[in-house]
């Protein structure tokens, strides 16, 4: 769970964010109006008047493009740069493992290949060994 945690699950959550949110509509950092009420209400104008300034989009902009950079040190997921373990189980626990990722990976990149716009946040060669900010 903690690996999951740390790996896989914040990728499917950070690592589309300035993809989605690069965008602001999607994700504006701050209302300048409270958002309507009812449905039907909201007009050009409104909405227009709600979203924040472009100085405070630019700086949430800015701030979501950092927190969604691969880090300088980025390890793809099963790839451990230091040695830990000399011992035969848990040497050949993470052959597997890494075996495992690499069949995902493989079968990610070909379905990818039917799609206009691939998937590719949760591959994982692109998928951090853990949080890395």
């Amino acid at each position: 769970m903690v690996i999951f945690t740390g790996s896989a699950q914040h990728a499917a959550v950070n690592s589309g964010q300035f993809d989605f949110g690069s965008w602001m509509p999607n994700t504006p950092v701050s209302l300048q109006l409270p958002p309507p009420t009812k449905k039907g209400e909201a007009t050009e104008e409104t909405m227009l008047k709600t979203l924040p300034d472009v100085n405070t989009t630019v700086r949430g902009m800015a701030t979501m493009w950092l927190l969604s950079r691969q880090s300088s040190d980025f390890a793809p997921l099963g790839q451990y740069p230091e040695d830990h373990f000399s011992e035969e189980t848990p040497r050949q626990m993470i052959a597997n493992f890494q075996k495992e990722l690499a069949a995902l990976s493989a079968a990610i990149k070909e379905r990818n290949k039917t799609l206009e716009v691939p998937y590719t946040y949760l591959d994982p060669e692109e998928v951090e060994n853990s949080v890395a900010i």
